[in-house]
């Protein structure tokens, strides 16, 4: 947290003309530019965004970070697109592929009966044979056994597929998803918003104007969800900065994100994993970036399953505020991807200290950050 002026007058004097105007701009809180945006990333260095980026969430989250008790339900790997960066996907009766049965599901709810567990996370593979009534069977088979438990689920290339093979409006769709239960979105399959890097990265996929519509129109039906961005790849700066502003944007209109959620492409089990990974220097980097940009992103999510723990943590020095949740072992997408979190669970405890060792106040949340216990 910036607490000395004078000493934030030091640093910004020792630094380029250009950089050092717009780091005035974000300590006063002002909302910077595109081209600003690309600037910091480009030119300056890490300390400086770690500063700017603590004072930004240190104003809106007065040193808190946030965890939740969750688990994730993976219903399937199938899935009819084929993305080059993903290590998860297999195909219709390929080795190593799954899809879990309604039973399955009851079975695997059923381990969290009388657990202060507050949120169950679904998302997988865009199985070719689901359709809209199959996630409500899903849904309500959850909720049968834990009423009070908030369903997050379906990224939002699952409802495309679902909603088209309806043949209903988007809204109707939505509207449909609420009725059987759902609570909120994950903010899955957003990948990277530029055309032409998705075009080599996840051609089939749905496009990022759909991925934006869906978000809106389920904002609009009331239902909160997650953004994403997967950096780290074949994309620039200005990519993701783009895509940043997008979300930004649209965040403006509704007001329905609860969080932004970096996500680090993992280069074990796919086909761009030639291209190696970028350095934790750079997660850094990204984390501030997006803090200062999204200044109207209340939260900004380390997903510690993909970072890794100790990653994660340092994340916390660079704008992040939440810590995501116990998990539980019960997610395989970045562990097939190489992430060092092959069994990622973590209990309360162990996230409170991880938390408390940056000098921050671990907070119990709900889904839509409502406090459940401030430790």
């Amino acid at each position: 947290m910036v607490e000395n002026n004078s000493i934030a007058s030091q640093v910004l004097n020792s630094k380029p003309v250009v950089v050092r105007k717009i780091a005035e701009k974000v300590l006063a809180l002002q909302r910077i530019s595109f081209d600003e945006a690309a600037v910091l990333y480009k030119e300056a260095d890490l300390g400086l965004l770690g500063m700017l980026a603590d004072r930004v969430n240190a104003v809106k989250n007065s040193g808190k970070v946030y965890f939740n008790q969750n688990f994730h339900i993976e219903p399937t790997n199938i899935c009819v697109h084929n993305c080059t960066f993903c290590s998860y996907r297999r195909a219709l009766g390929e080795e190593g592929s799954w899809e879990m049965s309604i039973d399955d599901i009851r079975q695997k709810v059923g381990e969290y009966k009388d657990t202060r567990v507050t949120e169950v996370h679904i998302t997988g593979g865009v199985h070719p044979n689901w359709d809209i009534n199959y996630f409500g069977r899903i849904i309500r088979a959850i909720k049968e056994i834990l009423p009070s438990i908030h369903v997050k689920a379906f990224s939002a290339i699952e409802i495309d597929y679902v909603i088209e093979k309806a043949g209903v409006t988007l809204s109707d769709g939505i509207r449909q998803l609420k009725l059987f239960g759902l609570d909120s979105i994950p903010g899955g399959g957003a990948e990277i918003a530029d055309p032409a890097i998705r075009k080599q990265i996840c051609g089939t996929k749905t496009s990022w104007k759909r991925w934006l519509e869906i978000h809106e129109a389920a904002h609009n039906e009331g239902l909160q969800s997650n953004a994403t961005m997967l950096y780290g790849h074949i994309e620039s700066y200005e990519h993701r900065v783009k895509h940043m502003l997008d979300i930004r944007e649209l965040q403006d209109r509704t007001h329905g994100f609860n969080s932004f959620i970096p996500l680090k492409f993992k280069a074990t089990n796919n086909e761009l994993g030639s291209i190696g990974e970028v350095a934790s220097t750079e997660d850094l980097r990204n984390f501030a970036v997006s803090r200062v940009f999204l200044d109207n992103f209340d939260h900004i999510k380390a997903y510690w399953p993909m970072l890794g723990k100790e990653q994660a943590r340092l994340a916390l020095e660079f704008g992040a505020d939440d810590f995501d949740g116990t998990v539980d072992d019960s997610t395989k997408i970045y562990s097939m991807a190489g992430s060092e979190e092959q069994r990622p669970s973590m209990t309360v405890s162990e996230v409170e200290a991880m938390i408390r060792a940056v000098g921050r106040q671990p907070v119990e949340r709900d889904s839509l950050y409502n406090s459940i216990r401030v430790f």
